[in-house]
């Protein structure tokens, strides 16, 4: 009996696995991501970051879109152009599965042994690039630098972890109902997994799903977040310089008018035997119609609207730190944050007060490649506009601010006050749905 779901049941098992330098001045660095009202060419900056990358990785290849179409890629900071990367389409994204379907004829005969040896030497090159990787992924998503840093240990594990893990991809003896007959269970990898990956931790996201496909024996098309592309490409130049064979990790890049398009096909290619996401519900929920007529593997991981609750016998000193890392880490933009706080009655006033004395005191808005800085912008315009329609919302209907409340335009377009808000009730959009922005409710 032979099992195909290695890669399914590796990547589905990740939710529980929580948890070179580039010669360049700081000076230079400060500028590379400064304020809109320094005016300055991100470009002069940037070349001399090894990693960062403007063409697509297919078949061991940089490539444009066939096109020739590319989309600007702004640092969240300020909206100055980063770089500009392919603007690829389906067909595009076909030579790209092509590449997978044909590399995995070799890739999954491997051994584990050798396996495990690519995902090592991999995850080492990691190790020696960590650092540019965070200046990347700071430069393009706009978190601070700490985070990023943390972001890229993080997703660092990962490959280290499947590195080992794919040693131990083994198989099962049953016991037979039947004396003359013995059930073997093996597991065998499924073929070409397609990776789709949001914006808010874009290496950490590609790392976990990519390095679970590699050490089964699976092969990936990896389709970042328009936002975030840069570090997906940067994963591949360092997978290139590593040495991983040709074909088994591709990375392909689109604008958002075209990723819908590629999703589709993602979803009704033959060729693609598994589809892992990350992102919004209404997404999955679109994906999940489309995998149903080849009934395709799928791995969703979606958004959420995660209540954090304190009860009169906490710790509330304790209590307060928990909630300040889970609502504010990365502006909000975490799947987990807390978009509710909600304390019993007893203790409601002492845990607002020292909630709101602690915001006050950690939370610190700026450039994320300066030291001090706690809290950078959100991703895009949009996002800035939702977070302050919810605001709006909740203050029109009653509720009350004790903090911030409006767009931080001194720093930037795209900044947003860290807020705290009270009297908020189920008929505020705030309550109801997921903020993913620097505003707490407390209830």
């Amino acid at each position: 009996m032979v099992c195909k779901y290695a890669v399914c049941s590796i990547i589905s098992k990740l939710k529980y696995f929580h948890s070179y330098c580039v010669n360049i001045t700081m000076g230079i660095l400060r500028q590379l991501v400064f304020k809109a009202s320094i005016s300055y060419n991100a470009h002069l900056g940037t070349r001399c970051m090894s990693l960062l990358r403007n063409k697509a990785y297919v078949n061991g290849n940089w490539k444009t879109a066939a096109s020739g179409k590319v989309f600007a890629i702004t640092n969240p900071v300020n909206g100055s152009a980063i770089e500009n990367v392919p603007d690829m389409d389906s067909n595009d994204a076909l030579e790209a599965i092509k590449s997978a379907y044909e590399s995995f004829s070799y890739w999954g005969e491997t051994t584990a042994k050798e396996r495990a040896h690519y995902l090592r030497k991999w995850y080492d090159k990691l190790i020696h690039h960590q650092e540019e990787l965070a200046k990347i992924l700071t430069l393009e998503s706009g978190k601070p630098l700490k985070e990023s840093l943390g972001e890229v240990n993080y997703g660092n594990s990962f490959i280290e972890w499947f590195s080992e893990e794919a040693r131990r991809v083994r198989g099962d003896v049953i016991d037979s109902p039947m004396k003359n007959k013995e059930i073997i269970f093996i597991r065998r990898p499924i073929g070409v997994a397609a990776l789709v990956t949001p914006w808010n931790f874009p290496m950490a996201m590609i790392t976990r799903k990519a390095g679970a496909a590699l050490a089964a024996g699976c092969t990936c098309v990896v389709k970042p977040a328009q936002d975030t592309p840069l570090t997906a490409l940067a994963l591949a130049a360092v997978a290139e310089e590593a040495g991983l064979p040709a074909g088994i990790f591709n990375v392909i890049t689109a604008d958002k008018g075209h990723t819908p398009q590629i999703g589709k096909l993602f979803c009704e290619s033959p060729m693609v035997a598994g589809i892992s996401f990350t992102g919004s519900t209404e997404v999955g929920k679109l994906l999940y119609s489309q995998c149903a007529n080849g009934v395709k593997r799928l791995s969703l991981e979606l958004g959420g609207n995660a209540p954090f609750i304190v009860f009169k016998s906490a710790d509330l000193d304790k209590a307060i730190q928990g909630a300040m890392a889970s609502k504010f880490r990365n502006c909000g933009q975490t799947c987990v944050s807390a978009n509710r706080i909600l304390v019993q009655e007893d203790v409601f006033e002492e845990f607002l007060k020292g909630f709101e004395q602690e915001m006050k005191k950690q939370l610190v808005l700026g450039n994320g490649i300066d030291s001090h800085v706690t809290i950078g912008p959100l991703i895009n315009d949009d996002q800035a506009k939702k977070v302050d329609n919810f605001v709006k919302d909740a203050v029109k209907k009653g509720a009350k601010v004790i903090v911030g409340g409006k767009k931080a335009t001194d720093f930037g377009e795209r900044y947003y006050e860290p807020t705290l808000i009270v009297n908020v009730d189920s008929r505020m959009i705030c309550y109801n749905e997921e903020v993913f922005g620097p505003v707490a409710t407390v209830i």
